[in-house]
C-alpha cells in the first residue's frame, strides 16, 4: 500500500470516531497511566494489516513500541499472538477499534482469497478482484487480495479501460466502441471488452481488445471460447463463479477469473486486543 495514502485514510478514520475526543478514556485515564496490550487472533485464516497497527498508534502518540510477530501474508492459528503494543492506556483503547475494524476486514478478505486460490488449484489461472469493494476502502481490500494470493484487477475508471455490456449498448457495437477508446487513450493503457457469445469474442479480437472478458459462461463454454482468443490477448472469465463451483475453471486455461465475492462477501476475521495495565509513569 502507498504509506502516504494508508496514513491519509487512517487519521480520516481516526477522526470520524474520535472526533475531539475520546470521552471515556479521557475522562477515565490520566495521561501518565500507561499498559500493553496484545493482538491476538481468535480464529484461523490469514493476516492482512498488520502495518495497520504500527502506523494508526504512530499517529496517536510517538511513544508507543508496537511488536509485530506475524507478517502479511502469514497464516494463523487461533491463540496466535500478532502484535504487542505498549504505551499509554487512553491511546491504546482509542486506537483500538478503528485498527481491528480494518484488520479483521482485510485478514477476512486475505483469508477467502487464499481458500478461492487453493479450491481453483491451478497453475496458470491466476485468482483477481473487482471494484467490488467498500467506499473508501479500496486500497485496503485490493491490498489484502494481493496478501491471500490473488491479484489486482484495475483500481478505478481512471487506470484501465474496460468496455462492459452498457457501453456496448449506448455506442452500438464492440467495434466501434474499441475505435473510439484507441483513438484518444495512449499506448500505455489497456483495453478489455466484456463478451458474453463467441459472435462478441471473434469481433473483440478484431477490434484489437488487449484483454477479453467471457462473462457468465460456464466452464464447458468458457473452454470453447478460449481457443479463439491469442495468446497475444489476455483472457479472464467472471460472472456466477463461487467457492462452490471454482475448480470446475481450473483446466478452463483462462488466464485470469475475477470474482467480486473476494471483497464483498468475505466475513471478517475475528481479532482482539487484550490488555494489561502497567501503572502510572513519572
Amino acid at each position: 500500500m502507498n504509506l502516504l495514502k494508508m496514513r491519509k485514510q487512517l487519521q480520516d478514520f481516526l477522526l470520524e470516531d474520535i472526533g475531539d475526543h475520546d470521552l471515556t478514556s479521557n475522562t477515565i485515564f490520566s495521561e501518565n497511566q500507561f499498559g500493553e496490550g496484545t493482538f491476538t487472533a481468535k480464529a484461523k485464516g490469514v493476516l492482512a494489516g498488520a502495518q495497520i497497527i504500527t502506523e494508526t498508534y504512530r499517529l496517536l502518540h510517538p511513544e508507543i513500541q508496537v511488536t509485530l510477530f506475524k507478517n502479511d501474508g502469514d497464516n494463523l492459528e487461533k491463540g496466535d499472538v500478532i502484535a504487542t503494543v505498549q504505551g499509554p492506556v487512553r491511546d491504546l483503547l482509542t486506537g483500538e477499534r478503528v485498527i481491528l475494524n480494518l484488520m479483521q476486514r482485510m485478514s477476512g478478505i486475505a483469508t477467502l482469497t487464499k481458500e478461492a486460490v487453493t479450491r481453483l488449484h491451478a497453475g496458470h489461472t491466476k485468482i483477481c478482484d473487482t471494484r467490488k469493494t467498500t467506499p473508501g476502502l479500496r486500497m485496503f481490500e485490493k491490498y489484502a487480495v494481493t496478501c491471500g494470493g490473488g491479484y489486482n484487477h484495475r483500481f478505478g475508471l481512471y487506470d484501465g479501460v474496460m468496455i462492459k455490456d452498457n457501453h456496448i449498448a449506448f455506442c452500438g457495437s464492440i467495434t466501434e466502441a474499441v475505435k473510439k477508446v484507441r483513438e484518444q487513450v495512449g499506448h500505455m493503457v489497456k483495453i478489455e471488452v466484456e463478451t458474453e457469445s463467441k459472435e462478441q469474442v471473434l469481433e473483440a479480437v478484431e477490434a484489437g481488445a488487449d484483454v477479453i472478458m467471457l462473462d457468465n459462461q460456464t466452464p464447458e463454454q468458457v473452454k470453447q471460447l478460449v481457443p479463439l482468443i491469442p495468446n497475444t490477448i489476455i483472457s479472464e472469465a467472471s460472472g456466477n463463479i463461487n467457492l462452490t463451483n471454482i475448480a470446475e475453471y481450473g483446466t478452463c486455461q483462462v488466464d485470469y477469473i475475477s470474482l467480486g465475492l473476494l471483497t464483498h462477501s468475505a466475513t471478517a476475521l475475528d481479532i482482539s486486543l487484550d490488555v494489561i495495565y502497567e501503572g502510572e509513569k513519572k
